[in-house]
């Protein structure tokens, strides 16, 4: 099991704010998009009380769609509710100094009702739950998650204000492990690395991607909700560092019709002794058999938690290297599960999230699926020796409205997740495609302004 010594403990806290080094403190919890919602606090204050008793959010944070408007069909919170609070409870596990924010540091939080019953809803609470029952099996996820962006010259005003087109990225050709491309902007990539270190981050990696202006950064796997937590944080570091650059960065999944941007998710189990349960004798265990069979039975109905938005469904393009076919291969790019590794790092990688992804939802999935074929005993399909794309597997869903159905009338979602989650990020779906069916948009100008 890895260490769960948070990077700055309550102790070092109070010898910053006294010593004058730290005098903000962040508290913030993942939104239904995996983006951090919260407040900012003098230090002192809470020192004084907020670590201690919490503070209070709007529950409408869980209930609005991405641009924030307060939508409709939604259980917990609402206009005939009130609108009231739910408790932000901060992980003190999660302590850390953020260094791109002089004098601050963040905790992650935790959110409950006034009575103190978890919000069930909550992403964060959505993994908990799965996680939980992964440990009654004596088992602890070991997750990594790559993310990949778009580096563009321009501010995020300046992208506004051009409504996102005419961009300037970063490199103007692919530059796929190219030392040469990184080092063009490696000042901007050097202070993500860094920064992301000093929050507690463990970096791995900074390579070139294929779209122009397109890099990853990698971090160290470790417990699944440890890296859920990272990702919340470097999603939304690298974001202000890059404004305060005066560049901007995008993880949408599809900005434009070449390469999108991915964030394949890499799981393993390690078992009471921290040892991989997923390797066995001869190469896979039969615990990993399972887990992998029940991931293949759940892509389908779980897609929602891998690819939650319209434009997620337009990176599963044949040949793009985003998967279409429901199918798992070694070390095969081509599958949307590749297994990798072997003895204690044997683990498989889930393809199909993009960098538009919660990353609690996700892994809550890949953990529920792999869960549900541990308890069915399912059988492991041979696995694809070559072109998924053209061999004839069952397809992923293509759009959001399918994958949505597939959610809501799934029987695996529904014993896994319950019925209020199921139908809280039902009504996600369908409150962003009813916005995206009442949208006109360039596609439709350009061909029906003139010539129509």
């Amino acid at each position: 099991m890895a260490d769960r010594t948070p990077p700055l403990s309550v102790e070092e806290l109070h010898a910053l704010v006294a010593g004058g080094e730290i005098d903000t403190v962040v508290l913030a919890f993942p939104d239904m998009q995996g983006r951090l919602q919260g407040k900012r606090f003098a230090a002192r204050f809470f020192l004084d009380e907020v670590l201690r008793h919490g503070t209070e959010g709007c529950n409408y944070l869980l209930a609005v769609d991405t641009e924030m408007n307060t939508v409709d069909g939604y259980e917990m919170s609402s206009w005939d509710r009130g609108y009231g609070d739910f408790a932000m409870h901060p992980d003190l596990a999660t302590l850390r100094r953020i260094p791109w924010h002089p004098g601050t540091a963040l905790l992650v939080a935790d959110l409950a009702w006034n009575d103190g019953s978890p919000v069930v809803a909550a992403p964060r609470q959505i993994l908990r739950r799965q996680l939980a029952r992964l440990a009654e099996l004596g088992y602890t996820a070991q997750v990594g998650t790559e993310l990949e962006f778009i580096v563009f010259k321009d501010s995020y005003e300046q992208a506004w204000d051009a409504n996102y087109r005419g961009l300037t990225p970063a490199n103007q050709y692919n530059i796929d492990y190219s030392i040469l491309g990184t080092g063009r902007i490696e000042p901007l990539l050097r202070r993500l690395r860094n920064d992301m270190a000093g929050a507690g981050l463990t970096v791995e990696s900074a390579k070139g991607e294929c779209n122009p202006g397109q890099h990853e950064i990698a971090f160290r796997y470790d417990e699944a909700l440890v890296t859920c937590d990272q990702h919340a944080l470097y999603k939304t570091g690298s974001k202000e560092i890059a404004a305060q650059e005066g560049v901007s960065i995008t993880f949408m999944a599809k900005y434009n019709e070449r390469e999108g941007n991915s964030c394949h998710i890499h799981l393993s189990l390690a078992d009471a002794d921290g040892e991989n349960a997923m390797a066995g004798p001869d190469g896979m265990s039969d615990v990993m058999r399972h887990f992998l069979a029940g991931q293949l039975a759940a892509l389908r109905d779980f897609s929602l938690l891998y690819a939650p938005n319209i434009n997620s469904y337009k990176r599963f393009q044949p040949g793009s290297f985003a998967p279409t076919a429901v199918a798992w291969g070694h070390d095969n790019r081509t599958c949307a599960l590749r297994v990798v590794g072997h003895g204690r790092s044997l683990r498989f990688e889930n393809r199909l999230p993009g960098g538009d992804v919660n990353p609690y939802l996700a892994v809550a999935g890949l953990v529920a699926a792999g869960l549900y074929g541990i308890e069915q005993k399912l059988e492991l399909p041979e696995p694809c020796p070559g072109n998924a794309y053209t061999a004839g597997f069952e397809h992923v869903p293509t759009t959001l409205r399918e994958a949505a159905d597939l959610w809501e009338n799934s029987p695996i979602a529904k014993a896994a997740f319950g019925d209020e989650v199921v139908a809280h990020y039902r009504n996600m779906a369908r409150v962003e495609l009813q916005a995206f069916d009442a949208a006109v948009t360039d596609w439709e100008l350009r061909r029906s302004f003139e010539r129509m």
